[in-house]
C-alpha cells in the first residue's frame, strides 16, 4: 500500500498524540503550560505598530514555528476595529535543526505588524495555538487567548483636505513658500518705511539701548502672535465643536467646493488690482486710530498696541499676502495653516528684531522710493497667475470644461510676459515712477521672467513641463498635441492620448498611459481575477502633490513598469463631484448619506485607511489586507519603488 506526503504527516501527527495521550495516562507530569506566553505592542511609526509573542518554553521541551509541517504554532486574530493586518505573522528568534526538523528549545518569538486605521484606542485580540514535545512524546494542543489594548494616537489620521503633505511631516515647501511671501511683504511701500522708524523709535525711547532691544523683541513677538493666534483659535473652536471629521470637512470643502474656489479666484484679482494701483485696500480709519491711541501708552502694553497698529496700517499691502498663505494652506492638513502662518509671521516680524540688536545695519538698508510700488506690481502679476489654480480647480473637480491646458498655459505665458515687459520699463502703472534706464537687478529679473515664458510655450504642443505638473490642468485636457493633431476634443473619449488612460466606470482618467480603476471595489475584484496586489492613488484633481509625484517619481522607468505590470491600479479622487447611482450611496454611521463620488471616496480612505490627505498610497492584497504601511507625498524615487516591492514580498 502506498501512501502521500500528506497521509504520512497525518498518521505521524495521529501517532505522537496517541503517545503523548498514553503516557500521561499512566501518570507522566508536564508542566502547566509548555511555553508561556507574553504579548506586547510597539509602535515603529506614526501608524505602523508592532505585535510581539513572546514565549517561555519549560525546561526539556520544545515547539514547532510558523512553516512546520508537524504541528505550526499559529496565531488567529479576531474581528479587527481600528486596525488591519500587515503581512503575515513572522518569526523573529532563531529556530534550531533537531532531526531534520526545525524547532525552538527555551524561546521563541513571533511578530505582527499591524497598521492604525483610527485615531482612538483600540484592542487587538486572538488566540495562540502552539504544541509543546519532549525527546520522546508531545502534549495535547495548547491554547492561549490574547488581548493588547493599542492607545489612541495624535499623529495617525492626518486630518487634510488636500495637496499637502500627509501626517509624516509638513509640508515643507509650502513653509518655505509662506516664508518667502513673509520677506515679500516687508518690500511693500507699507511696510518697509516703518522699519527703521520703529526700531529708531525703541532704541531712542528706552532708558537703556538694552530695554530698546527687548521692547524690539517683542514688538517682534507680537506682531507673530497678532497674525498665528486669530487663525488657530478659528482652528481650534472649529476642533471643539465638530471634531477631527468636521476641521477636516471644513478644510475638504474649502480646498474643493466651486464656491470657496471661485470665491478665492475673485479675491484674488481684487488684490492683484490693488497691487497695480487700481485701488487700495484699507481698514476701517476708526479701528487704527483706537489702535494708534493704545499705543501711546507705556510698558508691554503700548508696545503691544503699535504691533497692533503695524499690523491694521500694513494691510493694504500684507492683507493679500496674507490671504494668499492661507488660502493655499487650506489644502493641507490640520496644523498646516497655522504653521504656514507663523512661518510667514516670524520673516515678517524678523528684521525688526535684528535691527533693533544690531542698529547700525540701518543704515545699509535702501532708501524708500519707486522701486517700492515695483515689489507691490510684480506681486500682483504673481497674484493674476495663483488666482486661476483656483479656477481650474473648481473646473476639474465639476468637469466644466473651461480651463483646458492649453488656455491656462496661455494665460500664464501672457501674464509673465508682460511682467517681463514691465521689468524693463515698457508698461508702467498709476504710481510708477518713469524708468530712465534698466538697472542690472532689473534686467536679471526680465531675463529669469522671459525663460521662464519660453519654458511653458512648448507645452502649448503637449510638452509636460514637469516642473508645473502641480499647477497645470492634466495633459488629458488638452486640445491639440503635436503628432495628435487629428484628434479633436470629441473623439478623446474614444482614441486614448499616450499619457493617459480611464476605465469604463466614472470616465476619469490615470496618468502616464497607466490603467486602472476609480472605484475599490471593482479594482479589488479585478485584483482576485488577476491575481496581483492593489495599488491604490488616494489623490484629488485640485492636488498639486499629486501632480507632481506622478510627474516626478511616477514617471520614472523602474516605478512606471512595476505599476504596469505588477499592480492593479486604482485611485480614488476625495475631490469629484460626480452624483453616484443610488446604490454607490454610503450612508454614515450618524446617519448622513453621501451621493458624490469625492465624499464616499474621502469616507473610504478616512475610514478604512486611516488618511485623509493627498497624495496617499496604499497596498492592498486581492483581498483587501493592508500590505504595507500608508506612504505620503516623498518624492524619493528609490523610496517608492522599495514602497512598491515591499508590497509584492
Amino acid at each position: 500500500m502506498s501512501y502521500n506526503m500528506k497521509s504520512i504527516k497525518s498518521i505521524l501527527v495521529l501517532a505522537v498524540l496517541t503517545a503523548g495521550i498514553s503516557l500521561f495516562g499512566q501518570g507522566f507530569s508536564m508542566p502547566e503550560n509548555t511555553v508561556s506566553w507574553k504579548v506586547s505592542s510597539e509602535q515603529v511609526n506614526d501608524s505602523l505598530y508592532r505585535l510581539v509573542f513572546n514565549g517561555s518554553i519549560a525546561d526539556g521541551w520544545h515547539t514547532y514555528g510558523l512553516e512546520s509541517d508537524l504541528y505550526p504554532t499559529a496565531i488567529e486574530f479576531g474581528e479587527a476595529s481600528g486596525y488591519t493586518l500587515s503581512g503575515k505573522p513572522y518569526e523573529t528568534s532563531e529556530a534550531t535543526d533537531y532531526e531534520g526538523i526545525k524547532v525552538f528549545f527555551g524561546t521563541i518569538s513571533i511578530a505582527q505588524d499591524i497598521v492604525r486605521t483610527t485615531p482612538g484606542e483600540f484592542k487587538v485580540s486572538g488566540e495562540l495555538t502552539w504544541m509543546g514535545c519532549t525527546d520522546t512524546q508531545c502534549a495535547s494542543p495548547e491554547y492561549k487567548d490574547f488581548s493588547v489594548i493599542i492607545p489612541a494616537s495624535e499623529t495617525t489620521v492626518q486630518e487634510t483636505a488636500g495637496g499637502k503633505e500627509s501626517g509624516k511631516g509638513f509640508n515643507w515647501s509650502l513653509i518655505i513658500e509662506a516664508i518667502l511671501w513673509g520677506f515679500a511683504a516687508l518690500l511693500t511701500p507699507c511696510v518697509f518705511p516703518m522699519v527703521p522708524m520703529t526700531v529708531s523709535f525703541f532704541m531712542k525711547g528706552s532708558s537703556s539701548p538694552a530695554a530698546g532691544r527687548f521692547k524690539a523683541s517683542m514688538y517682534g513677538l507680537f506682531i507673530v502672535l497678532l497674525y498665528t493666534v486669530p487663525i488657530s483659535l478659528i482652528i481650534f473652536i472649529t476642533w471643539l465643536a465638530g471634531g477631527d471629521a468636521v476641521t477636516a470637512d471644513i478644510f475638504n470643502w474649502l480646498a474643493t467646493h466651486w464656491l470657496p474656489n471661485l470665491i478665492f479666484f475673485i479675491v484674488f484679482m481684487v488684490f492683484a488690482a490693488s497691487f497695480f494701483g487700481a485701488f487700495e485696500i484699507v481698514l476701517p480709519s476708526s479701528i487704527v486710530n483706537k489702535s494708534d491711541k493704545g499705543a501711546d501708552k507705556g510698558g508691554l502694553l503700548g508696545v503691544f498696541f503699535m504691533a497692533l497698529t503695524l499690523v491694521l496700517v500694513s494691510f493694504s499691502c500684507t492683507g493679500p499676502i496674507v490671504g494668499t498663505v492661507l488660502i493655499k494652506s487650506t489644502e493641507g492638513e490640520f496644523w498646516t495653516p497655522m504653521i504656514t502662518m507663523l512661518a510667514f509671521s516670524l520673516a515678517f516680524a524678523l528684521p525688526f528684531t535684528l535691527l533693533a540688536l544690531f542698529p547700525s545695519l540701518l543704515k545699509n538698508l535702501p532708501k524708500s522710493g519707486g522701486w517700492l510700488n515695483s515689489v507691490k506690481v510684480v506681486l500682483g502679476f504673481v497674484e493674476v497667475a495663483l488666482g486661476f489654480k483656483f479656477l481650474s480647480v473648481a473646473d476639474q473637480t465639476y468637469h466644466w470644461g473651461l480651463l483646458d491646458r492649453e488656455v491656462y498655459l496661455a494665460i500664464w505665458i501672457v501674464v509673465f510676459t508682460l511682467l517681463g515687459f514691465y521689468l524693463l520699463g515698457k508698461i508702467r502703472f498709476a504710481h510708477d515712477d518713469k524708468v530712465e534706464h534698466v538697472s542690472v537687478k532689473r534686467l536679471a529679473l526680465a531675463i529669469a521672467v522671459f525663460s521662464f515664458v519660453v519654458y511653458m510655450i512648448p507645452g502649448m504642443f503637449g510638452a509636460p513641463l514637469k516642473a508645473l505638473s502641480g499647477y497645470l490642468p492634466p495633459i488629458t485636457t488638452q486640445d491639440f498635441v503635436i503628432g495628435k493633431n487629428t484628434v479633436t476634443a470629441n473623439q478623446e473619449a474614444e482614441v486614448s492620448l499616450p499619457q493617459e488612460s480611464k476605465s469604463a466606470k466614472y470616465g476619469l482618467h490615470l496618468p502616464l498611459g497607466l490603467n486602472g480603476y476609480f472605484d475599490l471595489e471593482e479594482g479589488l475584484a479585478a485584483a482576485r481575477k488577476a491575481g496581483k496586489p492593489v495599488f491604490v492613488d488616494i489623490t484629488g484633481h485640485g492636488c498639486v502633490n499629486c501632480r507632481e509625484m506622478e510627474s516626478r517619481v511616477w514617471s520614472d522607468p523602474g516605478v512606471l513598469e512595476i505599476l504596469q505590470n505588477d499592480y492593479i491600479i486604482v485611485a480614488l479622487y476625495t475631490d469629484d463631484k460626480q452624483k453616484l447611482d443610488k446604490e454607490d450611496w454610503v450612508t454614515m454611521p450618524n446617519g448622513d448619506v453621501l451621493k458624490d463620488l469625492g465624499r464616499v471616496n474621502s469616507y473610504i480612505a478616512r475610514t478604512r485607511f486611516g488618511v485623509n490627505a493627498q497624495p496617499n498610497y496604499v497596498l492592498l492584497s486581492p483581498d483587501g489586507e493592508m500590505l504595507a504601511p500608508v506612504r505620503g507625498y516623498d518624492l524619493s524615487i528609490p523610496g517608492f519603488i522599495e514602497f512598491l516591492k515591499s508590497g509584492l514580498e
